[in-house]
């Protein structure tokens, strides 16, 4: 008994030692003195309703990410048609979201399709018109499996990205979640800079590469006359007082290219200073990039950024090499945002804020001040009862009441979590369900007590009968917590962190170390000595 008791109370002294290291960190007068230098770095972090931040709902336009999708699949096809020898011209996407192009010989139909059916399963044939001059107009529609799997994959990206974006600010555990309706939810907590972090997040960098339409009237086209598949943009020209100007032009609607493939992007100077946005392309961007500038040498190719035009340079010679710039007369720190928020991926369709919220570090205080209170209030309400109740028991389970607070505490300290208000309320329903599963022991310590078994026995009896008990209610309490985590939002998840920390916690300080208390007394008591409980 004494070696097995000597091994229990040295590693609960180490797990002790080892939270309180965890907790420490987390205290801010603790932050600046020399005991920083040798505790642990991991520190609590505390949610949106805590230390104040920002709330953004972002809506996503899944639609024109499917639409550039679909223009990028009628280019392919027809790289890929020529490569066999079949003629494929003027692709195009209609307003329903179909693709057609035009065959010029009928009779390379069954070679067209062999390429379409071999290589762009997601696409189905929804039509074809044979014209009285031998050619085919075929329309293309995606498949309504291929469509759904678009539609995540843009709600996916979109995701990705934005996290990508908020870690160039060292946000401590952003909560970033998608929602119904093709929305994403933000929650920054603690941004020392929320405006610039709206600024970034809001800009979609939703890069395009099209076509200038040469031959089209710019004046009627400001009268709203165009041709058929343009579109009136506005070239932007910075002035010298860093204003802008608006110059308009025509471009064609089919996007040739966007900035899903960029891999990297930063900021250079040119030879008069003037600073720029230097990008490299994926390889697949790269082949994309060298057959759209081998196609169209001699035309202008407009670079869209937000939907709105930076720059239209003609196209001199075919590019190689995977490599582009974007010139715009940028500001140093415009440029570096920029490539900030392309390099850490360009979004595949545009998003807009719905929703902005502020919450106040004040705000955050006073809930902070409350959910303390409110945990202190209960907490000595409880250990008051427990040592009226139980007496000298009670206060073994007061003693492992703390030890699971401080355990929680290290838990979210040491997974990196963050504590909510509704973290609070779960720490604080872990008070009442703590001391619930020394309620158990103790009253089946009592029932054998008054059956005439010693004190030794009926402690064996009481911890033996009521651990199957305790184990068997929180398990499926973890159950629960683990679900809440799973599916539900930033708040929900705080408590369900918090919860299952907590039933963890005190399934270790009720059943191991309330144990190691009474073995303790066992070994110490005196002749005749009863069991105060």
């Amino acid at each position: 008994m004494k070696g097995s008791l000597r091994w229990r109370v040295m590693l609960t002294l180490v797990v002790a030692v080892v939270a309180i290291a965890y907790v420490l960190p987390s205290f801010p007068r603790l932050q600046t003195s020399g005991l920083k230098k040798i505790l642990p770095s991991s520190e609590i972090n505390l949610g949106l309703d805590l230390k104040g931040g920002i709330h953004l709902t972002l809506g996503v336009d899944v639609e024109k990410a499917v639409m550039n999708s679909i223009s990028q699949m009628g280019q392919d096809i027809r790289a890929e048609a020529r490569d066999e020898n079949v003629l494929v011209m003027r692709p195009k996407v209609t307003a329903d979201g179909d693709l057609t192009f035009l065959l010029l010989k009928k009779e390379q139909q069954n070679a067209l399709e062999d390429v379409l059916s071999s290589r762009f399963r997601q696409l189905k044939v929804a039509g074809k018109q044979v014209q009285e001059n031998g050619q085919v107009i075929y329309t293309m529609s995606l498949t309504p499996e291929h469509r759904a799997k678009l539609e995540k994959m843009t709600l996916d990206q979109a995701v990705k990205t934005i996290r990508n974006r908020i870690d160039q600010f060292g946000v401590s555990e952003p909560d970033i979640r998608k929602q119904q309706d093709n929305r994403i939810q933000i929650q920054l907590p603690g941004l020392d800079d929320p405006q610039r972090a709206i600024k970034i997040i809001g800009k979609t960098a939703h890069l395009e590469f099209m076509l200038v339409d040469e031959d089209a009237d710019v004046a009627k086209a400001v009268k709203g006359i165009l041709p058929s598949g343009d579109a009136l943009y506005q070239l932007q020209k910075r002035r010298a007082d860093g204003s802008y100007s608006k110059q308009p032009i025509v471009l064609n609607n089919d996007v040739v290219m966007t900035g899903e493939y960029i891999t990297d992007a930063k900021t250079q100077f040119d030879s008069y200073g003037q600073a720029y946005v230097s990008l490299t392309f994926s390889s697949r961007g790269a082949r994309i990039f060298e057959r759209v500038t081998g196609n169209n040498v001699k035309k202008r190719l407009a670079i869209v950024l937000d939907g709105k035009v930076f720059s239209a340079p003609t196209i001199q010679e075919q590019i190689s090499g995977g490599r582009a710039s974007i010139t715009g007369h940028f500001t140093t720190e415009e440029s570096h945002d920029l490539a900030i928020t392309l390099r850490a991926g360009s979004l595949p369709a545009p998003v807009t804020i719905l929703e902005e919220r502020s919450v106040g570090p004040s705000l955050g205080q006073e809930s902070i001040d409350k959910g303390v209170f409110s945990t202190l209030f209960g907490g000595v309400l409880v250990l008051l009862f427990m040592v009226i109740y139980y007496r000298f028991s009670g206060i073994v389970a007061d003693v492992a009441l703390l030890l699971n607070i401080l355990l929680i505490l290290a838990g979210l300290a040491v997974f990196g979590a963050t504590l909510t208000l509704p973290g609070i309320a779960g720490i604080i329903l872990t008070i009442g369900m703590a001391v619930d599963a020394n309620v158990l022991i103790f009253e089946r310590i009592r029932e054998e007590l008054r059956r005439g078994l010693s004190s030794k026995a009926a402690i064996d009896e009481g911890f033996g009968r009521a651990t199957l008990t305790i184990l068997d209610a929180n398990v499926t309490t973890i159950i629960a917590a683990l679900i809440l985590y799973q599916f539900g939002t930033g708040p929900i998840r705080g408590f369900a962190v918090t919860l299952t920390l907590g039933i963890c916690a005190s399934m270790f300080t009720a059943i191991f170390v309330s144990r190691i208390v009474f073995d303790f007394w066992l070994e110490k008591r005196k002749p005749g000595a009863k069991l105060s409980i």
